[in-house]
């Protein structure tokens, strides 16, 4: 491939925008008080290495073919989102419980019914119907289905600690569950069964690649690759750098502070989001489920075995158990979720009903 194409391929904004945004965080990364302009600068960075983001993701993914595309950004994003988890609690002390388990389960509403839903809707009203594959997509939503029940659901039945959460033997367990099937998951996703992770057309064929344009150059999707990481770094960086001001925000508007954890899970897992789109407005709606149902599995698969890890040396409780509306919501995603995914087809329909329960979830955090 020749470097013009290269160039084509790697805009010089999208390489230029998250080094600048990296720069900007470092500056700004510990200060507090910041004035209302550098906010709003932090904010446009934000925006920007959002953009790159998705763009970078999107090269490597064209390099690597699916279902490699959409794991390398869910890993990436949950990654990045996980330390930041860790670091919040570290510093947090008693009022960082519940930072884990709130953080993961706005993961979850905003995977399984937001980007699930407008992928659906998106793919729909494009072709009348949204077709995917079932057999690697009802794989995956009983993985998570499994490990969101076992890490936040069970421990606000168990009996061994007052409050709910965990007692070490059986936070242990929740880790190393967490851990296996996380592997399991990306083996058969990868290599035992990933057709069954690839996009098919209205007549069933499995598409194995796109077919309308050519692989980058190994080079180029390198150095997407280096990119993808240093915007993901950036996003979630300004985001935490932004969030004093949307906890001000929050404050003065009289909100519940659970508010300020949706907020940050959006802007951390807006690149995922806008990939998903783009790839049901092309027709590849299981690649748009790969994506959200991948990054599902891996905020849980890696937050639950690194806050396991990190309760070690932290003090203070840590809570995980849902509480009666949370679990209410969750209990409807796991029963709607089976019936959207079992045929392999949806309508319209089937994108509205995720998306209001996305709706609902939004809501209940405003006003619970």
């Amino acid at each position: 491939m020749s470097s013009t194409s290269a160039r084509l391929r790697v805009p010089h904004w999208s390489g230029v925008v998250p080094v600048l945004a990296v720069v900007l965080l470092a500056f700004s990364w510990g200060r507090e008080g910041m004035a209302g302009p550098v906010v709003a600068l932090l904010a446009c960075f934000l925006g920007g290495a959002v953009l790159a983001a998705v763009h970078h993701a999107e090269v490597v993914a064209h390099r690597v073919g699916e279902p490699f595309g959409s794991l390398v950004l869910a890993v990436a994003v949950t990654i990045i989102e996980v330390a930041l988890i860790v670091t919040l609690m570290a510093d947090g002390g008693d009022k960082s419980a519940s930072l884990a388990r709130d953080t993961v389960f706005a993961a979850l509403m905003i995977t399984l019914n937001g980007i699930v839903g407008i992928s659906l809707l998106v793919g729909a009203l494009k072709r009348r119907v949204a077709v995917f594959n079932p057999e690697g997509t009802v794989a995956a939503f009983g993985a998570v289905a499994t490990l969101a029940g076992l890490s936040l659901a069970l421990p606000t039945f168990t009996t061994s600690t007052p409050k709910a959460e965990f007692s070490t033997t059986q936070l242990v367990f929740a880790a190393l569950a967490a851990v296996v099937l996380y592997g399991l998951f990306v083996v058969t996703q990868t290599v035992r069964h990933r057709d069954y992770f690839l996009p098919v057309t209205h007549e069933g064929k499995v598409i194995a690649e796109d077919e309308h344009a050519s692989p980058p150059a190994a080079r180029t999707a390198m150095l997407s690759l280096g990119l993808l990481a240093v915007s993901l770094v950036a996003v979630v960086g300004l985001a935490k750098g932004v969030s004093p001001t949307i906890e001000s925000g929050v404050a003065a508007a009289g909100l519940p502070a659970s508010v300020v954890g949706v907020v940050i899970a959006l802007l951390v897992l807006l690149p995922e989001s806008i990939a998903a789109v783009r790839a049901a407005r092309r027709d590849r709606v299981q690649t748009s489920l790969n994506l959200g149902l991948g990054s599902a599995m891996a905020s849980i698969g890696l937050t639950i075995p690194a806050v396991a890890i990190a309760s070690i040396w932290m003090e203070g409780p840590l809570l995980l158990g849902l509480g009666p509306t949370h679990m209410v919501l969750l209990a409807l995603t796991v029963a709607v979720g089976t019936l959207t995914f079992v045929p392999g087809r949806a309508t319209p329909l089937q994108g509205g009903v995720h998306l209001s329960l996305f709706a609902a979830y939004l809501v209940l955090a405003v006003s619970p």
